[in-house]
């Protein structure tokens, strides 16, 4: 259970920064003095530091075991949204965004592994809802911070504090997934298993990363809009559109719960 917990509260953090960015992106562009669409370069940054970590992950739970890799890429995400709340300089906020793609997908990875191999497709659902829970929180937090500050800055400070929190309890809990990694290894050692190439010339396989494809793009692409279209588009005062975007991810949030129950 406690493993279980652990594995909730990470996925909590890989949602909140992702639940930043959209209320936060008309402010992060007017400072930089942005086209509106230059959005898509945070994303494509962020998308290439995702796949890398994501394809390496295995590699990096043996060495570093799953708690070592959880507390290394929050402080990773952690450090991102420092320097996107210090920075003047939009190359570096770039950067960073790749930087914050590597700590996230290392975490999706690893915890997805890790769920999907000892656990119920109910606890996958419900973990992906813990995702939904700060995804959700991500726009009230920016709202809430923009409101309270003018700045759109102070969100990301708040939550950056909660990421190097987070990265302490998975540093002083590593120990715990010691006998996760440990037969981890031993069955890859074990097991025959199937090549990355051999892998993706499943069917099943593409048909998957085709639907997920789709799937994510629609549901990122209108999260990460919305606050912008209705503000700068529609007329939509900033508060109302920030709880309009953190409804939204609410929903998802709701889905993933009622799926988990009706899964077995």
């Amino acid at each position: 259970m406690g493993l279980i917990i652990i594995s909730f509260f990470a996925f909590v953090s890989l949602g909140l920064p992702d639940g930043l960015m959209g209320v936060a992106w008309p402010g992060i562009r007017h400072q930089f003095q942005l086209p509106v669409d230059a959005l898509g370069i945070i994303l494509v940054c962020g998308t290439a530091g995702y796949m890398l970590s994501s394809f390496l992950s295995g590699l990096l739970i043996r060495h570093l075991g799953i708690g070592g890799l959880l507390s290394l890429s929050c402080a990773a995400m952690a450090g991102t949204l420092l320097v996107y709340a210090v920075t003047p300089l939009w190359w570096v906020f770039v950067i960073f965004s790749a930087v914050g793609g590597l700590g996230a997908g290392a975490i999706d990875a690893g915890i997805n592994t890790y769920i999907a191999k000892y656990h119920s497709t109910r606890m996958m659902q419900w973990l992906h809802a813990s995702f939904g829970v700060g995804i959700t929180s991500g726009p009230f937090i920016m709202t809430m911070g923009i409101n309270a500050t003018s700045h759109w800055q102070s969100g990301y400070f708040v939550v950056s504090v909660a990421m190097v929190i987070l990265s302490v309890i998975f540093l002083f809990t590593k120990d715990m997934w010691e006998g996760i990694s440990a037969s981890s290894r031993e069955e890859d050692h074990d097991e025959n298993n199937a090549s990355l190439s051999e892998t993706i010339k499943s069917i099943q396989v593409l048909l998957s990363v085709a639907l997920f494809f789709l799937y994510t793009g629609v549901e990122l692409g209108l999260g990460l809009w919305i606050y912008s279209l209705l503000t700068e588009s529609r007329g939509v005062a900033p508060e109302v559109a920030g709880i309009v975007t953190g409804g939204y991810w609410a929903m998802f949030t709701v889905g993933r719960i009622f799926a988990g129950w009706y899964a077995k």
